[in-house]
C-alpha cells in the first residue's frame, strides 16, 4: 500500500473515498470478531471511535475509557456504573477502578497503544481485567506507516537508525509509536496474552479503492470482503496500520 501524507490520516481530504472503505473494514473486522454471547466489553479508543456504539446495538455492554492514558494529559477518575446503559463513559489514569478478571474483551482501536509510549504497561493492564479465555483487539501504527511520516518530514537520519523501539514525531507535534508485527506479538506475549493472528489493517491502496468505487458505489462491501478474506497474516510490509487479536489464557 502506498505511504498516506499524514495531512490525510484525519480521514478527510482526497482520499476521503478510502477512509469510507477503511471505517467499513473496521466495522466488519469489529463484527466478526466481538463475542457472540452478551458480554462485557472494555473499550479503550479513547473516545475518539465509533465501536462502543457497534458494539452496544450487538447486545454487549460497553465500559468506555475516555482519552486513556493520552500523552499525559491530567486525569480525572469518575466512578462507573454498567447497570442502567450498556454504553458507561470513564475517565481515569489506569484500569485500577475494574477488579482483575472482571471484563470478557477488550478493544482498543483508533491506535489507542500507539498514541500510548509505554503499551506494555498497558497491555499488562488489559491482561490483568481480562477474564480467562477473554479476548483483545488492538490496532497501532506500523512501521510502514512511521516511516513514510519521517521521509515526508525530511528525517533522514532517524530511518537510519530505527532501533527496538520507534518513536515517530508528527507534524503536529504529537509522537507515537509505530511496531513491526514481531514487535507487537513480543509485547503481546510479555503481557501474558497469546496471539491469535496479527495483520494489516488494509492492503488494498487508496488509489484501487478509488477506482473500485468510482467505478461502481455499490461495490463496497465486496471490497470490505476481498480486505479481510485474502491477506495473509503476519506481513508487516504493507498498511498503515497493523492489527491483532489476543487471548488471555484460560
Amino acid at each position: 500500500m502506498l505511504p498516506i501524507p499524514a495531512t490525510e490520516l484525519n480521514g478527510t481530504g482526497t482520499l476521503g473515498p478510502y477512509w469510507t472503505f477503511y471505517h467499513a473494514v473496521v466495522a466488519e473486522q469489529l463484527r466478526r470478531w466481538l463475542p457472540t454471547r452478551p458480554s462485557l466489553l472494555l473499550d479503550l479508543s479513547g473516545g475518539r471511535g465509533r465501536w462502543p456504539a457497534q458494539a452496544a446495538r450487538a447486545g454487549h455492554r460497553v465500559v468506555e475509557l475516555v482519552d486513556f492514558r493520552r500523552n499525559g494529559e491530567p486525569w480525572l477518575r469518575e466512578a462507573f456504573d454498567v447497570i442502567h446503559s450498556p454504553i458507561h463513559k470513564v475517565r481515569a489514569d489506569d484500569l485500577g477502578f475494574l477488579p482483575d478478571a472482571s471484563v470478557d474483551a477488550v478493544v482498543a482501536e483508533e491506535r489507542a497503544l500507539s498514541m500510548d509510549i509505554m503499551a506494555e504497561s498497558a497491555l499488562a493492564d488489559v491482561a490483568r481485567v481480562l477474564k480467562p479465555g477473554g479476548r483483545a483487539l488492538v490496532c497501532v501504527d506500523s512501521l510502514v506507516l512511521g516511516m513514510a511520516i519521517l521521509a515526508e518530514q525530511n528525517y533522514w537520519a532517524h530511518l537510519c537508525q530505527t532501533g527496538e523501539v520507534m518513536l515517530v514525531p508528527w507534524p503536529d507535534g504529537s509522537i507515537t509509536r509505530c511496531f513491526t508485527s514481531l514487535q507487537l506479538r513480543e509485547v503481546l506475549n510479555d503481557a501474558g496474552l497469546e496471539v491469535e493472528w496479527i495483520r494489516p489493517r488494509t492492503v488494498l491502496s487508496p488509489s484501487t479503492v478509488d477506482h473500485v468505487l468510482g467505478a461502481d458505489g455499490r461495490s463496497l462491501s465486496w471490497l470490505v470482503r476481498t480486505e479481510l478474506d485474502a491477506h495473509p497474516d503476519d506481513d508487516d510490509t504493507v498498511g498503515i496500520h497493523l492489527v491483532a487479536s489476543a487471548r488471555k489464557p484460560a
